[in-house]
């Protein structure tokens, strides 16, 4: 993103310098001798001709920048190493079974009799 700018700027340039119209100068016209027509009578001293221009000089055009080079590809990373497997845990120890009860005594039966209602 640094040489955006600039390259921008180089790129504008270069167009413009394309399409620029060269200058052509037209070369002056030849003087070509008057004809002369016989006219009846006396004919006056002819005149001088004039001193014809100097062409000027075209500009130079000038030179074009050079175009910067290209950055390399950077390299690929490796791939990292697989990761060993973990062992596998220990299994507890079973824990010992309780002693038996004693069986308890059977109880006395206890007969709830409902009470009478009464009229």
């Amino acid at each position: 993103m640094k040489y955006v700018f600039a390259l921008s700027m180089v790129l504008a340039a270069t167009a413009l310098v394309g399409c620029q119209r060269e200058v052509v100068v037209a070369p002056a016209p030849v003087a070509t001798p008057p004809t002369v027509i016989a006219v009846p009578g006396p004919a006056g001293a002819p005149g001088t001709p004039g001193a014809t221009g100097a062409t000027g000089d075209t500009g130079s055009t000038g030179s074009m920048g050079n175009t910067g080079s290209t950055g390399s590809t950077g390299s690929t990373g490796s791939t990292g190493a697989t990761g060993s497997t973990g062992a596998t845990g220990y299994t507890g120890a079973t824990g010992d079974t309780g002693a038996t009860g004693k069986t308890g005594r059977t109880g006395d039966n206890v007969i709830v009799v409902p009470a009478t209602p009464s009229r």
